[in-house]
């Protein structure tokens, strides 16, 4: 909204005398930092009275668990309201909105895939969570499959559509379908010509990597999303990663230098990603142990997705993955148990599943599960960025 007032009223600026002073709002690193400082107060100042709220309606944990042990433990936080996801969702969608330039295209599939995997997440939270639900008796939220329907063709849809709105292959200002490979050169040192061999993503395969990426990313954050301030936490570190690559592949003086792929436009996402890291920040607040409130799935879907969307704009899907590899351990340990368990008529892996509970049973605390999950995804954000200049 911003961007796009300063150019509306540019001429007018002029005249007044007043660009000297909002001249800092067309400098795209300070809307990124503006939108998570913004995104941040949104939540802290939003936080009471959005879960005072949440309390009233008594959207509270269901404290429904696979573990009879996990049961017991989590007793304690039976009252305490989930959905506080829309305290994310919330500040992401208006810091984006007020600082982003809205005009666009890639920042606008940003804030759908955040808003689509929202709703759903709501809904399913809304069906699980409500009292209204629990003394009908009525089924536990949507069906794995439901949701996973929504989350596949909102993975087509944007992959569609991103890919239409990426320059052609061969184009030399932009390899925005481009397969980014480890330690691989794009552009040639030196020369800034774009390197041979490159493997170019047909319309097919991009699509499929959309759906991964978007599907997979939000699954893998919701499974994650299971004691206080984890996924949060993660969150922001691979935010905070994802503001530097975003910022690089937006940038073709940086991202010639560093041999990775530049994407025309995409430099304007740098604002969603600092909104994430901002609200995330903000909810950590309330989150951290013990926790006042829980994200749900509408927190968790919205973050993995948007994270997921991210990497595929900027053709970091490999690197991203990296930062993310806590989420996705999690999410593997799940298939692992599920599968062993079925095929062994009972048995099990771990003592249960996602990972982290399995931790917590072998008598780790939970802030220490935490904790120590934060510092390896630290770590890994620290070794993917690192690697860019590998080449």
């Amino acid at each position: 909204m911003i961007p796009w007032l300063m150019d509306a009223t540019r001429s007018w600026q002029g005249n007044t005398r007043l660009y000297w002073a909002l001249q800092i709002f067309d400098q795209t690193s300070f809307r990124v930092l503006a939108a998570a400082l913004l995104a941040f107060a949104i939540v802290i100042l939003a936080g009471r009275p959005v879960i005072g709220w949440l309390r009233r309606k008594k959207i509270g944990d269901a404290g429904l668990s696979d573990s009879a042990a996990l049961a017991v433990a989590a007793r304690s936080k039976g009252n305490t309201p989930t959905m506080g996801g829309i305290l994310i969702v919330g500040a992401i969608v208006f810091s984006t909105l007020l600082l982003g330039d809205l005009s666009n295209f890639y920042l606008q599939l940003g804030v759908v895939v955040t808003l689509w995997l929202a709703v759903l997440g709501g809904f399913d939270d809304w069906l699980k969570l409500t009292a209204a639900s629990r003394k009908t008796g009525s089924r536990q939220g949507l069906y794995s499959w439901e949701k996973l329907v929504f989350q596949l063709g909102l993975g087509l849809l944007i992959g569609v559509f991103a890919y239409a709105h990426g320059l052609p292959e061969g184009d030399a200002t932009s390899l925005s379908h481009v397969l980014t490979l480890p330690f691989q050169k794009t552009y040639e040192p030196g020369t800034g010509a774009v390197s041979a061999g490159l493997v170019y993503l047909p319309k097919s395969l991009y699509i499929v990597m959309s759906i991964l990426m978007i599907a997979g990313m939000s699954n893998a954050a919701n499974i994650s999303d299971g004691m206080d301030g984890l996924c949060a936490g993660i969150s922001v570190a691979v935010g905070i990663g994802l503001v530097v690559l975003i910022t690089i592949a937006g940038w073709q003086q940086a991202a010639q230098s560093l041999l990775v792929p530049y994407v025309v436009q995409s430099g304007e996402l740098a604002v969603l990603a600092g909104a994430l890291v901002g609200a995330c920040l903000g909810f950590l607040w309330y989150n951290c142990a013990p926790a006042s409130v829980f994200m749900g799935d509408t927190g968790s879907l919205a973050l993995g997705g948007t994270i997921g969307y991210l990497a595929l704009i900027v053709r970091q899907e490999v690197l991203v993955l990296v930062m993310c590899m806590v989420f996705l351990f999690e999410i593997f340990s799940v298939v692992l148990q599920v599968g062993y368990f079925k095929s062994t008529g009972g048995k099990r892996i771990f003592k249960c599943a996602p990972y982290h509970h399995h931790l917590h049973l072998s008598g780790w605390t939970e802030q220490q599960v935490v904790a120590r999950f934060w510092i390896i995804s630290i770590l890994l954000v620290v070794v993917a960025l690192a690697s860019i200049k590998v080449r």
